[in-house]
């Protein structure tokens, strides 16, 4: 089964106005990934799921106010880093990764409510987004450093 996992993407806007500006520059963005395990429900992510269900579908937009993401954390804060590119097309080499070593727990019935998301736009035929990764790539000579 493959691994799931959480991202939480950051852009530099010191030096750059938007995240889609950012996301093609050698220092554009930061993604804190967490591994996300299947056990007992997640209080943390509550939250995150009731929005969702405003943003269903593709192009849609609602507030999101009054969440620290830092909630979603593991209680350790070890990780592993290194610099690598976007998981999707057009997979610019632009982000540091920061993954966390300790997994969050997500129930079966959350990572549902996730699966629900729709990449079509409202009104068009339901498409699922059900392969929105794709498979581990050669380190190409990266360093993977760690903070432990």
């Amino acid at each position: 089964m493959m691994a799931k996992m959480l991202h939480v993407v950051h852009w530099n806007s010191a030096k750059y106005s938007s995240l889609a500006e950012a996301a093609s520059k050698a220092d554009g963005l930061a993604i804190i990934a967490v591994l996300v395990k299947v056990g007992q429900a997640n209080p943390n992510l509550q939250k995150v799921l009731d929005a969702l269900k405003a943003v269903k579908t593709k192009g849609k937009q609602a507030p999101f106010t009054n969440f620290d993401p830092s909630a979603l954390l593991p209680s350790s804060l070890d990780y592993w880093t290194y610099f690598g590119s976007l998981t999707h097309p057009p997979l610019y080499e632009s982000v540091i990764w920061i993954i966390f070593k300790e997994n969050i727990s997500v129930s079966s019935e959350q990572l549902a409510q996730f699966r629900s998301l729709l990449s079509n736009a409202e009104g068009d035929k339901e498409v699922p987004i059900k392969h929105n990764n794709r498979p581990p790539q050669p380190l190409k000579g990266r360093t993977v450093k760690a903070s432990f």
